[in-house]
C-alpha cells in the first residue's frame, strides 16, 4: 500500500482544540467499509507526522511517546482522508488497514464487544 500525505494548512492545525493535556481524540475508520477501527489520541506532533507521512501516527498516553501504527505488529494504517468535526475537537481519518487489523488483541476493529452479550469486558 502507499502513503497519501495531506497538505493541511498551518491555520487548520492551529484551529484544533487540544485538551488540557495537548491531545485530541481521533477516530480511525476503514475507507472501503466505513467500519470504525479504533479511537486513539494525537498531539500536535502526531497530527503533523500523520499528515506529512500519510501513515497513522498516534500519541501513546501510557508510554508518553509517539507510535506509528504497525511498526511492531505490521498492521499499518495508510491515510486516505482526514477531517475534523464542527467544534474542531475530534478528528476522523479514513485509512486502508494493512495486516490483520487495528486492535492489539488481533481483532480487525477495537469495537468487537457488543453490549448485551453477557460478558463483562476487562482490559486486554
Amino acid at each position: 500500500m502507499s502513503a497519501t500525505p495531506i497538505a493541511a494548512t498551518e491555520a487548520e492545525i492551529a484551529a484544533v482544540a487540544w485538551n488540557a493535556d495537548g491531545l485530541v481524540p481521533v477516530i480511525t475508520q476503514e475507507v472501503g467499509t466505513g467500519r470504525v477501527l479504533m479511537l486513539a489520541w494525537m498531539n500536535e506532533d502526531a497530527l503533523r507526522a500523520t499528515l506529512a507521512e500519510g501513515r497513522m501516527v498516534y500519541w501513546s498516553r501510557s508510554r508518553q511517546e509517539l507510535w506509528r501504527k504497525g511498526d511492531t505488529s505490521g498492521d499499518r494504517q495508510w491515510v486516505r482522508s482526514g477531517a475534523y468535526d464542527c467544534d474542531v475537537d475530534a478528528l476522523l481519518f479514513q485509512v486502508e488497514q494493512e495486516g490483520n487489523g487495528a486492535c492489539h488483541t488481533g481483532e480487525v476493529s477495537c469495537f468487537f464487544r457488543p453490549f448485551g452479550g453477557g460478558a463483562v469486558p476487562g482490559r486486554v
